[in-house]
């Protein structure tokens, strides 16, 4: 087992800076998840830590052990791929074993001539033999993958290949696990099946997990710990909750949830206790215990987000919150089963609602919505990195 730390590093191709002044701490066994969006450098920064790719600038280390020039072999790591990388002429009991077969050197050309020239030798090759089948049999029988031991790749499904590839990954009894989008090629339902058996075997491992993901669902629904990346920059890093419940830019804000943060264009207005927003349509009356970071940005424009669980149907609303009215005008509707999305229009603004699976709202009505003022955020509106007004 073994933290790992992430000091400093930059990752640049000629004039292009994949991964810019990268400082991370990952603590022993915790599960940590990056997520960004395409081209961000968190798979960069995965393969940094693999060895797969040098280091620009900075020090990686896994333990107390910087790991700069230690190549891929020596760092004590295994890697699950986005691609199986599956051998497709042997068995799945060989394609997790081969890794072990291969560093004990346990071939059949060098066990026969072990055989003549020293028996002592061929009983210490055969204990490792040994030890080898029982770490398949463990892994296969933690991913419960026992009855798929003989088969060939091309025999398997998607998903039963993606429990190889991560079968052929415990057996090596790693310091830190490395997963590179590893469920990109699954369906929808085998995806959420196999995150929670991921999760699981976190849980029974109790070894560093650093997955790569650009799905926010995975990342909030797994990790412990998530790195939120965008342009090769390290946006935030915090549990799941606090990244939803307190952003420090408008990127974490938007990027973190499902469906994603709706953003208005606001004008502060009031003072001291008596804060208003004022935006295309709708005046909102903000609660005082979130005008207190307001108050220096009064007449001044920003960014508010509300998200769209936080808006309802003025029928359906949640006790104990500081509502605020919003009339708008419904143009799609989206029956999910257990709630509706409403695609809906205010001022010539369109924003999502999730709401109450009762609600009456059908396309081309009038309708007032409600937001809970007590979960609205605020951004800088004129700086690069529109961070959150607390």
């Amino acid at each position: 087992m073994a933290s790992v730390t992430f000091e400093n590093v930059v990752k640049r191709y000629g004039n292009v800076t994949a991964v810019s002044n990268l400082n991370l701490e990952i603590p022993d066994k915790e599960f940590l998840v990056f997520v960004g969006p395409s081209g961000c450098g968190k798979s960069t920064s995965l393969r940094m830590l693999a060895g797969l790719e040098d280091i620009t600038e900075g020090t990686i280390y896994i333990g107390d052990r910087p790991v700069n020039d230690v190549p891929p072999k020596d760092r004590d790591i295994a890697m699950v791929f986005q691609s199986y990388a599956l051998y497709p002429h042997m068995s799945v009991y060989d394609n997790m074993a081969f890794a072990l077969k291969l560093r004990a050197k346990t071939g059949r050309l060098r066990k026969m001539i072990t055989a003549v020239v020293a028996r002592g030798k061929y009983k210490q090759i055969k204990a490792e033999e040994k030890d080898i089948d029982d770490r398949v049999q463990k892994a296969a029988s933690i991913l419960g993958i026992q009855q798929l031991l003989p088969r060939k790749p091309r025999q398997l499904s998607g998903g039963q290949r993606q429990r190889v590839a991560v079968g052929r990954a415990i057996v090596r009894e790693p310091k830190v696990f490395l997963f590179d989008e590893p469920l990109s090629n699954l369906d929808a339902k085998l995806r959420v099946q196999t995150r929670a058996e991921i999760t699981k075997l976190h849980q029974q491992l109790a070894t560093t997990f650093i997955y790569v993901t650009h799905d926010q669902t995975e990342a909030m629904t797994m990790g412990t710990r998530i790195a939120v990346m965008k342009d090769g920059i390290l946006q935030q890093v915090d549990s799941p909750q606090q990244l939803y419940d307190h952003p420090d830019n408008m990127f974490v804000a938007g990027f973190i949830g499902s469906p994603s943060m709706n953003f208005f264009d606001v004008t502060i207005k009031g003072t001291g206790d008596n804060v208003e927003v004022e935006g295309e349509g709708f005046t909102l009356p903000i609660p005082a215990d979130r005008a207190k970071g307001l108050v220096p940005f009064v007449g001044k424009q920003v960014f508010m987000g509300i998200r769209p669980e936080d808006i309802y149907d003025a029928e359906y609303v949640a006790p104990n919150i500081h509502p605020g009215n919003i009339d708008a005008k419904v143009e799609v509707t989206e029956l999910m089963g257990n709630e509706v999305f409403l695609y809906l229009l205010t001022g010539g603004h369109s924003y999502i609602a999730r709401v109450d699976p009762r609600t009456k709202a059908k396309v081309g009505n009038d309708v007032r919505m409600v937001a809970n003022l007590d979960n609205v955020h605020f951004f800088e509106k004129d700086t690069s990195e529109n961070r959150a007004l607390r």
